[in-house]
């Protein structure tokens, strides 16, 4: 896909549609019971993979944008811009990876193996953001440190017990759930949905 078949104005109307419905389903949260209660679960990468998927991994990172965006502007920013900026890069991490495997055979096995292995790749990557941007930056920002950041782990997450733990038994496996949940609802959703965004529904 080139850019101007990208910026094409019936991209841009799909862009801006996806990227709303995503902002607002980042309202419907909930955190998971092993990690701080800051890490929190939603469906907003639904509507970003439907249409990576449909339309390219571009779109699909342009409409990640569009949802941290309104996101931002209608809520504002609890962490100065750095939990938005995280969501952003790790969402970007994802739908580029599923939809570049997706879009060289567009079949059911090549859908599934491009979700599976995005989440595999954004949990990780997710680790590396966490250790070396994003915490650092709520450290120097908000006065944060990692006792705090320990000390936010449900109690029943015992085996937390310093920093390469937390990023393996919280944030990996967080991240795995979050991914994963999306993941099988983009499955189940993309194949009735597809025609109406590719502009082929009769």
């Amino acid at each position: 896909m080139n850019q101007t078949r990208i910026l094409s104005t019936r991209n841009l109307v799909l862009i801006g549609m996806l990227g709303s419905l995503s902002a607002v389903l980042m309202l419907f949260k909930f955190p998971l019971p092993f990690a701080p209660a800051f890490y929190t679960v939603d469906f907003s990468e639904v509507p970003v993979l439907i249409g990576a998927f449909a339309l390219g991994p571009i779109t699909g990172i342009l409409i990640e944008f569009v949802k941290v965006l309104i996101n931002f502007v209608l809520n504002g920013t609890y962490t100065a811009g750095i939990g938005e900026f995280a969501n952003f890069l790790s969402g970007a991490i994802l739908v580029f990876t599923a939809a570049s495997i997706y879009t060289r055979k567009k079949t059911k096995t090549s859908a599934i193996i491009g979700l599976f292995t995005a989440t595999i790749v954004m949990s990780i990557a997710s680790c590396f953001i966490n250790y070396f941007i994003t915490l650092p930056a709520y450290f120097t920002l908000c006065g944060y440190n990692w006792d705090m950041i320990l000390g936010m782990v449900p109690k029943g997450n015992s085996l937390v017990t310093g920093q390469m733990t937390f990023l393996l038994l919280a944030v990996l496996p967080f991240n795995i759930v979050k991914c994963g949940l999306s993941s099988l609802i983009t499955l189940l959703l993309y194949k009735p949905l597809s025609p109406i965004i590719k502009g082929q529904f009769r």
